[in-house]
């Protein structure tokens, strides 16, 4: 089922500039609207397993509740804070009221 679009949420259960933690499997994803665009990104920072999902949400980043490590949205790339890498980012639509994810397969760590 990996690279098919699976249903994950309605569109009405995102707001606007907060995220929302799901899990898919062995997914932890955080769906998270911010200036009206949909984002899938990985739920748990690299630093120390907090949930993004909880972070507040500012200029295109997610930020991390516990130690304030920045990953962009549309990229996943750690941009400050105590964080070696980023993060994944998932592909996401919208259609008919409902959300709809492309799952990755987790990438290998050394």
């Amino acid at each position: 089922m990996e690279d098919e679009f699976q249903y994950i949420a309605k569109v009405d259960e995102i707001e606007e500039g907060k995220g929302r933690p799901f899990v898919m499997g062995e997914h932890r994803i955080a769906l998270v609207r911010h200036e009206g665009v949909l984002y899938g990104v990985d739920d748990v920072c690299p630093h120390a397993d907090a949930s993004l999902a909880f972070g507040p949400v500012k200029d295109g980043c997610i930020i991390c509740p516990w130690h304030y490590a920045e990953f962009k949205l549309e990229t996943g790339e750690a941009m400050s804070g105590p964080v070696a890498r980023g993060i994944r980012t998932y592909e996401v639509k919208e259609v008919d009221g409902d959300i709809f994810i492309k799952l990755k397969k987790p990438e290998a760590t050394d």
